[in-house]
């Protein structure tokens, strides 16, 4: 079976909304921070693996590098649930880390605490939530 050249639907990219309106799909280098908090995601899952391998904490722990790795692919597609997983995982650690500083006074908990609450308040953005698919 073949296609004629001149009959062949054109890929572009766009998709029609109206006859005769296009409208530009959302791509991922509009938004740059996105890029960033999905390597962060990826550097935290292999920071976790580390940290099981070594011995430090329980091997139970892998479920969360599975959890940061599904949600950094998911937001790098703008697909909502990754959006909804990382934006949990981010505000879960900035709590944690801020409660941990909390109790302990140290003073890398607040840094690493500041910083997710950083990328919740990017994550949160209503031009990023209503490009998400």
């Amino acid at each position: 079976m073949t296609t004629d050249a001149k009959t062949a639907p054109i890929k572009t990219g766009r998709e029609p909304v109206h006859p005769g309106h296009w409208s530009e799909r959302p791509r991922l280098r509009q938004f740059p921070g996105l890029i960033a908090i999905c390597a962060y995601m990826v550097l935290l899952a292999a920071v976790i693996c580390y940290e099981v391998v070594a011995g430090v904490i329980s091997p139970v722990c892998l479920v969360f590098p599975v959890c940061f790795i599904a949600g950094a692919l998911g937001l790098m597609f703008l697909l909502r649930w990754g959006w909804a997983l990382t934006l949990g995982a981010v505000a879960l650690m900035a709590a944690f880390f801020l409660w941990s500083y909390s109790t302990r006074k140290s003073d890398p908990d607040l840094v690493r605490g500041l910083l997710n609450l950083v990328l919740f308040l990017y994550l949160i953005r209503t031009d990023l939530r209503d490009k998400m698919r």
